[in-house]
């Protein structure tokens, strides 16, 4: 589970997110979605403990700060941090052995799964952004984290990684993991949502949840009505 109470952040003069709180839950699949500048990419590294903040966030009841969280925790940036001169394999041995992880083929099975066996020798330097970011998701899911943190993770992937990364939202969401996905492209979600939040300007300006109801209004209409207005509004 992710708790996220009342959350600020400020950069100087600029208030980047705003008294923000939601919840996801165990076995659901979270969406920020919101144009570029909205404060997706701040809130996604306050979580992630990166960045210094007012309020709390918890994983699993936890402070998102502490030993015990970040070892629950997997994080997917937008940009990929590989080391330029570690390859392949031993980004997976590096992150295997930081969180103790005695299973020495889950590496392995990750690098097929998204095309990156025959890479194992590549070091990072020599890898295409695409590449880096399948490493980078790989990387993050080798200890098995119950709450996964993806912040644009479609950018640059091909589409049979674009397929595969697909498969595993549902997944996770399938084995009772926490996800959340902030994105600002909206076509790329398609059905495997519970919750999505619409951030604006900070802070959150709707929020809508995937029950199938008919009356209510699409995730489409409600993202193009609150980023560029009703067309009376236009």
């Amino acid at each position: 589970m992710l708790t996220v109470n009342n959350v600020t952040k400020k950069y100087k003069n600029f208030l980047a997110n705003d008294n923000l709180s939601f919840k996801i839950e165990d076995g659901e699949v979270g969406i920020l979605l919101g144009p570029n500048g909205a404060g997706k990419s701040t809130i996604i590294k306050s979580i992630n403990g990166l960045l210094r903040y007012n309020g709390t966030i918890e994983i699993n009841g936890v402070d998102n700060r502490s030993l015990e969280a970040k070892r629950q925790l997997g994080y997917i940036p937008e940009i990929p941090a590989l080391y330029d001169t570690l390859t392949v394999a031993e980004h997976m041995e590096f992150i295997r052995r930081a969180y103790k992880i005695e299973d020495v083929d889950i590496a392995d099975k990750l690098l097929e799964r998204f095309e990156l066996a025959d890479k194992k020798k590549k070091m990072g330097k020599e890898l295409s952004k695409g590449m880096q970011q399948k490493v980078s998701i790989c990387c993050a899911l080798v200890h098995n984290p119950s709450v996964v943190i993806f912040d644009e993770p479609m950018v640059g992937l091909d589409p049979h990684a674009i397929k595969e990364l697909k498969q595993l939202f549902r997944e996770l969401k399938a084995e009772g993991k926490t996800v959340l996905i902030s994105t600002h492209m909206i076509d790329t979600i398609e059905d495997y949502w519970d919750v999505a939040h619409i951030m604006m300007h900070g802070k959150i300006a709707a929020t809508k949840h995937n029950r199938g109801d008919e009356d209510e209004k699409s995730l489409d209409e409600l993202f193009f009505e609150i980023t560029e207005g009703t067309p009376e509004e236009a």
